[in-house]
């Protein structure tokens, strides 16, 4: 029975949204996070323990600011900062290291339009996210707003946002919570529950920058998770193959993930069917949570892919950070 209620009470979580009636706990500025390391799983996990994948770390984050958690998408720079967003829209930005002099720990709201400060915080549930590192610019998918707005380097400020009437026709708390930018300057972003009329999850291949008025409109594809599954974060390897992040909530095993490949034609036909090769399955007696956030960073010739959860703000779910290398075929 308690199994049966704590799967009810998250899929509540899950389903309804943010509590519009609850106050946004936020204290700006310095941003201290304590991390802990953790194994992948009990006694010692074989390399294979989470499929292709080669685990290098995870650890738990915590933080007495009550700002922190709810981490919906994550981002990893160069430097070894990662930069993580919350479904509040809060940008929080922190290092392992916490000696590393490079990075100034920092807990801040996104950005908004003058116009647009009066609204309540939870409006701005911010899910995905995605950037150029060319140019410093970022990209973050908001639902309930069902828009997708760009940032300047540094999160300076909102340069555009848009409303697409394809992403509008998604449900308001399951759409954006996979947005990524291919290489050559196009967009991809899969609905978590905005489905086709034949079962698969609708997923839109924009043919530039989603928040420019003048960008054509994307293309539907249909994208095949691992059975079971919803997508939940997406990040592009190159041009054609791009990880996708997908969860599942169960009475059996609760919160199990997936990472898997896909990979798009060279010029995808609208209603395409895009599948899904699973990599790694993380499910007890692994290290499982509500894996929400996915980003990749490369150091010492090594593309590695990260992974968080989001603990919803509540005391029995915690925010996990998971780092492994990628396959080499993957990682060319």
């Amino acid at each position: 029975m308690c199994r049966i209620l704590v799967i009810l009470a998250l899929a509540v979580l899950l389903l309804q949204g943010p509590d519009t009636h609850k106050p946004m706990q936020l204290r700006i500025g310095a941003l201290l996070v304590h991390t802990r390391p953790l194994p992948l799983g009990p006694g010692a996990p074989p390399p294979d323990a989470a499929g292709a994948l080669a685990f290098l770390g995870g650890w738990e984050l915590t933080s007495d600011n009550p700002g922190f958690g709810g981490i919906s998408a994550l981002r990893v720079d160069p430097d070894g900062r990662l930069l993580a967003l919350s479904d509040s829209g809060t940008l929080m930005g922190f290092s392992l290291s916490p000696g590393d002099s490079r990075h100034r720990p920092f807990i801040a709201p996104l950005p908004v339009k003058p116009d647009e400060r009066d609204k309540s915080w939870w409006m701005w549930d911010t899910e995905s996210l995605t950037s150029d590192p060319a140019t410093g610019r970022s990209w973050a998918g908001i639902e309930l707003q069902q828009r997708i707005c760009r940032y300047s380097p540094g999160f300076a400020r909102v340069e555009a946002c848009r409303v697409w009437p394809e992403v509008d026709a998604w449900p308001t708390t399951g759409s954006i919570e996979s947005l990524a930018r291919l290489p050559d300057g196009r967009f991809a972003a899969i609905a978590e529950m905005g489905m086709t009329s034949d079962g698969y999850h609708d997923m839109l291949l924009f043919p530039s920058d989603p928040a420019d008025p003048a960008t054509a409109h994307p293309i539907h594809l249909r994208y095949a998770p691992p059975q079971g599954y919803r997508p939940t974060d997406l990040v592009a390897l190159d041009n054609r193959r791009l990880l996708v992040l997908n969860r599942r909530l169960t009475l059996q095993e609760l919160f199990t993930a997936t990472i898997a490949v896909i990979e798009l034609p060279a010029d995808p036909a609208p209603g395409t069917r895009i599948q899904a090769y699973t990599l790694a399955r993380l499910a007890p007696p692994l290290l499982a949570d509500n894996f929400e956030g996915m980003a990749i960073s490369r150091a010492g010739g090594r593309t590695q892919l990260w992974i968080v959860s989001d603990d919803n703000h509540q005391s029995f779910q915690r925010t996990l950070l998971l780092r492994f290398a990628l396959p080499d075929d993957l990682a060319r």
